[in-house]
């Protein structure tokens, strides 16, 4: 069903103009319209709408809506820049121009990608950790590391 109706848009400088513009009759009763007058494309030049008049028959009641009950996607997991092992995250900073202005900028943490030989598990274990975590785990072991910061090694 296509409703034809007439709007009136005043120009800054007072005179009239009319555009027509078509609906179309949905259940969320959306209505584009279309300007037919003199090549104005831009909303500023056009001003304001002053009135609109629709004159359109009684729309037919609306099909019954039907939901769907099944859960959005998951959302994908995205790396956080978060040492698990000791917890280090970015640091906000400043940083300084040579007029001494001053501006927020973060300091990640340098996390690398690693494979450690876990030898309780007799296998490597791929971990994403801190630089200063790896200098830990060399000094007092992965295993002692892992438990300290509650990491249950058996799981990756």
């Amino acid at each position: 069903m296509v409703v034809v109706a007439c709007v009136e848009i005043r120009k800054r400088r007072g005179k009239m103009a009319t555009a027509t513009a078509t609906a179309t009759a949905t259940a969320s009763c959306a209505v584009s319209f279309r300007n037919t007058f003199g090549g104005v494309s831009k909303a500023s030049e056009i001003g304001f709408v002053s009135s609109l008049r629709m004159c359109c028959p009684k729309l037919p009641p609306p099909s019954p809506l039907t939901f769907s009950l099944s859960a959005p996607p998951p959302l994908p997991i995205v790396a956080r820049r978060v040492c698990p092992f000791t917890g280090k995250k970015s640091n906000r900073a400043n940083k300084v121009s040579f007029s001494n202005h001053k501006t927020k900028k973060l300091q990640f943490v340098n996390l690398q990608y690693k494979r450690i030989w876990w030898e309780a598990g007799k296998r490597y274990v791929k971990l994403r950790l801190s630089t200063k975590a790896l200098k830990t785990i060399e000094k007092n072991g992965l295993d002692a590391v892992a438990k300290k910061a509650g990491i249950d090694l058996r799981k990756k």
